[in-house]
């Protein structure tokens, strides 16, 4: 696991109180997660960029852990319009907040974009499907 990130995540959904926002990426053998939490802006610039990097090099399919952002803005919106294009399958957006949701709605990248009301889980050595037994 390899984490980029600007502060410590927060252990419940306790970012609300405007913390600034982290930027974690995990990578399993089947797809990488970014959690994203807090304030997702333009201090976090740098931080997204990395992790998009990080992302399109393993060269997976990506989902988003958006569970716990209180914020987004362009920046955040940016990410979200380099991930679906540039890596495989579908992007995929866990339970994002009816702040990001907006977004999607008004920027159209939702359309791009599978909202998951559910997380699927993430363990660290998921077996693909054809190879599970």
């Amino acid at each position: 696991m390899h984490d980029v990130t600007q502060d410590e995540p927060p252990a419940d959904s306790g970012a609300a109180t405007g913390e600034s926002g982290s930027v974690h990426v995990m990578v399993s053998p089947a797809r990488t997660r970014l959690v994203l939490s807090g304030e997702i802006d333009v201090a976090l610039a740098g931080e997204l960029a990395e992790a998009v990097s990080d992302a399109e090099r393993a060269a997976l399919p990506v989902e988003i852990d958006a569970r716990h952002i209180t914020f987004m803005d362009s920046s955040g919106v940016s990410m979200l319009a380099r991930l679906a294009h540039r890596t495989p399958g579908r992007l995929a957006m866990i339970q994002p907040p009816d702040v990001v949701r907006f977004l999607l709605e008004v920027t159209r990248i939702g359309e791009v974009v599978d909202v998951l009301d559910a997380d699927p889980g993430f363990p660290e050595n998921s077996p693909e499907p054809d190879n599970a037994a």
